[in-house]
């Protein structure tokens, strides 16, 4: 799993050897801020960014001189979270994409309406700022369907739970019929009755890239892991062609999905 970015750990260490230094509990720094105990703390692990606020307040208790502050201007909002920069960075490579999604519709695919309920509806909660900006940039990201040349190859399956979800409206649904369309996109439904074990466990994603490396992704909710080891690819990709046999075809698939968008209107 991807490190938090360099910047962060850097800063946060130095936020707490200031605060340290400067005998001020977490409690009150947390207090000046208006930020939790617990923020602070994950902000000097650098598990997250520490904001131009907790620097500011920080260098003035702490009486740092602006040193403090003077990491704001090297510090910015990576795209992505920290633990999936390795696997965007292989996508943006990819010649060829094979995605399973048990429970949510794969970010490519997705509307931004529907992208912005997710990222938004997490705990601890994300600021606006923030969950604008990982909308656009996973906006962005969908230009790979079409944009290189030649295109990327995709074949996504969805189990139909992902579809049942009461987050997929009407647009999300005729999202996907538009981009099945696509002759580079194949999108396959997995119905509820032709499930089994292995497409149970959890989303899997095979990449290959223009220098013909494939790598297996996993993501859980508190771990990723992205993997070039052979073993690992190998079970990715026999399980993959496994789902895929019991998958509806992408025509029926397309029926299926029309029918959704039908009993929503």
């Amino acid at each position: 799993m991807s490190q938090p970015p360099v910047m962060w750990r850097f800063t946060g260490n130095q936020l707490k050897r200031w605060r340290t230094r400067a005998n001020i509990s977490r409690v009150q720094l947390a207090a000046a801020t208006n930020y939790s105990p617990d923020t602070i703390k994950s902000m000097e692990q650098g598990v997250r960014m520490p904001t131009a606020r907790v620097l500011d307040v920080a260098d003035e208790l702490c009486d740092a001189g602006e040193l403090l502050s003077a990491a704001k201007e090297y510090l910015c909002k990576e795209k992505f979270p920290a633990r999936a920069q390795e696997y965007m960075e292989r996508e943006r490579e990819a010649i060829s994409i094979w995605w399973y999604e048990v429970a949510l519709i794969p970010g490519l695919l997705q509307t931004a309406a529907y992208a912005r309920k997710l990222i938004s509806d997490r705990l601890p909660p994300q600021d606006e700022e923030t969950v604008e900006e990982r909308v656009a940039t996973r906006m962005d990201r969908q230009t790979i369907l079409t944009t290189p040349k030649p295109p990327v190859a995709c074949c996504f399956v969805l189990y139909e739970a992902a579809l049942r979800s009461p987050l997929v409206d009407k647009e999300q649904l005729e999202r996907l019929l538009e981009v099945g369309r696509l002759r580079n996109v194949v999108i396959q439904v997995l119905p509820f009755e032709q499930a089994f074990s292995n497409a149970l466990e959890g989303p899997m994603v095979l990449i290959e890239t223009r220098d013909r490396e494939r790598y297996a992704f996993a993501e859980g909710a508190f771990a990723s892991e992205l993997s070039a080891d052979p073993g690992a690819v190998g079970r990715v990709t026999e399980a993959l062609s496994m789902i895929r046999t019991r998958a509806l075809d992408p025509e029926e698939s397309a029926r299926f999905i029309e029918r959704m968008v039908k009993s929503r209107e």
